[in-house]
């Protein structure tokens, strides 16, 4: 079912559907969609005043009339009121369309429930259109302000009444008619609807903007007010939209730049709910803007004490559309959450292990036939990591079968220091994984996919130094970003994201790019999977895309997440490039040095949090340049000692 909700589909003294906004358009494309090709809609009118004959067949006319005038060819468009009540299930049954006519809300309302409207429109998947009293009555409990003399000061008039839970937006329509409007001796807005948005949200649009409510996706066009605890305030503009969405984004603060995900996400029109353990007072002023509310708890790592957090959030702000940190450490919190609040938009508990666990993702790459190193699970035992050992040959490495990075993660040699892994481990093995050793280059596959599970945008960096080898060397960090995706990486990339079922999501896939020819893997230059991580890669490398790209990953994200689309184009394209020096080190050249040199290419210099320092350095300086050569110079003057 697709859902439009208007105060008119017309603007005020025209005679047709208004094409502003891209409303016509979208009212064309749905009732396509519904009918079939090459099909003419079946139209039913549903009267707000289904007694008065005069007043029915006149709109029946008038709607006949601008339907035409839209440029829309019809079977019928037939009228239901008290005439053929008796015919509703018929009627809804067989339309393509059904448009509920403006009126009064009340009277509408009874109307709908004594013809069973609500439990009719079960399954239709059709077209339905509010105009007015007809939007008022799609949402799951109306707010049905006073119109009529009398109703302002009526002790007796509800102005709560339960609609057709086709939404749960609640509309004032006709704005610029209505703002102005005295009844009873109040002003509709200042003195009877802004008293009744305490606790409660409204929207408010001008004739000629419109919601289109499909897949669970809601989203204002034109212009529009939101009423809230006494305050309006615009929220959408002419020629833009705006998302009904609540977003719940855990630990927003960390790492610092996720502020952007939800400068994004406000930016669409969602509301960005944060929860995280820091004062509020610490969160950057940035964040501050971007978030609609933020609860902090004592200890995150408590779930009992986050649940109640999303469950005062669900309760404030209603339904949550998504529970997102993007961030590793973060994710199996996030799918139980998800999985307790019923959210639908990530991966459940039903499915974290295959992105958590690096032995169950050994199974999802078997479905998409991506090559992988031999693996056995320290579950196994002893006896079985010595067997794999003698077959596959040193050197080896074992890795925490859920873990990050190189944390805890170990290359053994030979079989005396397999002897000696093993003893040092023996009380845990179940926590680790042996693979066989594959040499050769790391790449990673970055991209944000949208919920039909198709990239909307694809990036690659390069890793010439293992992330261990930096780890247990303590090595300086050196990496860049492609300008483009090399189409096998790209290929590989989108069928490891099939196979793994994940949508709606920013995906850091690595790869190991053969230096030679290895028997069950491939030939020198083929991938082979290494591990999915689905979340942003770290520190600071969605930042390098944007510099490499020319774009914003965090408002595509944004864009993602509320439109099913990327909205947000790319610019020229060059080689971004990362150097992360250490503070135990001494260099050759000197900060200022560095900024001479390469001042004009800089596109940030800061300093890496100490949380993440272990892998990406103390220091960070990132530039971008238009020619590959200029990478291995840039890394060469930095990092010389």
């Amino acid at each position: 079912m697709t859902v439009f909700l208007t105060g008119s589909p017309t603007r005020y003294g025209e005679d047709h559907f208004t094409e502003d906004n891209g409303f016509l358009a979208d009212v064309r494309a749905a009732l396509s969609k519904a009918a079939g090709p090459g099909v003419l809609p079946r139209v039913l009118l549903v009267s707000a005043a289904p007694d008065d004959r005069a007043f029915t067949d006149s709109v029946l006319e008038g709607m006949s009339l601008c339907i035409h005038r839209s440029g829309i060819r019809t079977q019928e468009v037939v009228m239901l009121d008290r005439r053929n009540a008796a015919e509703a299930p018929y009627l809804v049954a067989n339309a393509h369309w059904i448009v509920l006519c403006g009126g009064h809300v009340p009277t509408q309302n009874r109307f709908i429930h004594e013809i069973g409207l609500r439990e009719l429109l079960q399954g239709f998947d059709g077209v339905v259109m509010g105009c007015s009293a007809g939007s008022m009555n799609c949402a799951s409990r109306v707010y049905s302000h006073p119109e009529l003399p009398g109703e302002a000061v009526d002790p007796g008039y509800r102005r709560s009444l339960e609609g057709l839970g086709l939404t749960d937006i609640n509309l004032v329509p006709h704005y610029y008619q209505v703002k102005d409007v005295w009844l009873d001796g109040k002003r509709l807005f200042e003195d009877i609807v802004f008293p009744d948005s305490w606790q409660h949200r409204f929207y408010t649009l001008p004739d000629g903007g419109y919601i289109k409510i499909k897949d669970g996706r809601s989203t204002l066009h034109g212009d529009a007010w939101e009423i809230s605890d006494g305050r309006i305030r615009q929220v959408s503009h002419e020629n833009s939209s705006y998302s009904f969405m609540n977003l719940i984004f855990i630990s927003p603060h960390f790492p610092e730049t996720y502020w952007h995900f939800c400068a994004g996400a406000k930016a669409n029109g969602i509301n960005v709910l944060g929860i995280a353990d820091a004062p509020y007072e610490q969160l950057s002023p940035q964040l501050k803007d971007s978030l609609t509310e933020y609860y902090r708890v004592r200890n995150l790592e408590d779930y009992d004490e986050v649940f109640r957090a999303v469950a005062f959030l669900s309760y404030k702000y209603g339904k949550i559309d998504w529970i997102e940190s993007n961030n590793e450490y973060w994710l199996e919190q996030d799918a139980r959450l998800r999985t307790d609040f019923n959210v639908t938009t990530g991966i459940r508990t039903d499915r974290i292990a295959s992105i958590k666990n690096k032995s169950e993702m050994k199974k999802y790459y078997a479905l998409g036939g991506i090559p992988t190193a031999r693996q056995v699970k320290g579950a196994d035992g002893a006896d079985a990591i010595k067997a794999f050992a003698r077959k596959a040959g040193y050197p080896l490495i074992a890795k925490p079968d859920n873990g990050v990075g190189a944390s805890d993660t170990s290359r053994i040699e030979s079989a005396p220091e397999l002897e000696k892994w093993l003893e040092a481990h023996s009380g845990h093995l179940s926590h680790y994984v042996i693979e066989e050793f594959i040499s050769g280059l790391l790449v990673s596959y970055d991209a944000i996919y949208n919920d039909r599970g198709e990239p909307v945008f694809e990036n690659n960096s390069v890793f010439p130094t293992p992330v261990m080898d930096i780890v247990h060397q303590n090595l300086d960090t050196c990496y860049w970003t492609n300008r483009t995706v090399p189409a096998k990486l790209a290929q590989i990339g989108r069928r490891t994201v099939k196979a793994f079922g994940i949508t709606s999501r920013f995906v850091h896939l690595e790869f190991f790019q053969l230096d030679r020819d290895r028997e069950g893997l491939g030939r020198k230059g083929d991938y082979v999977g290494l591990e999915v991580n689905m979340r942003p890669p770290g520190g600071f490398t969605p930042d390098m895309m944007n510099f490499a790209h020319s774009t914003d990953v965090y408002q595509i994200w944004a864009d993602m997440i509320a439109f099913g689309e990327r909205r947000k184009s790319l610019g020229e394209q060059f080689y971004c490039a990362y150097a992360g020096r250490r503070d135990c080190h001494s260099y050759r050249h000197s900060h200022e040095e560095i900024m001479s040199r390469y001042g004009a290419d800089m596109c940030m210099c800061t300093r890496m949090s100490p949380a993440l320092a272990d892998d990406l350095g103390d220091q960070v300086y990132i530039a971008r340049f238009r020619e590959k050569k200029e990478i291995e110079r840039f890394f060469a003057f930095l990092t010389e000692a």
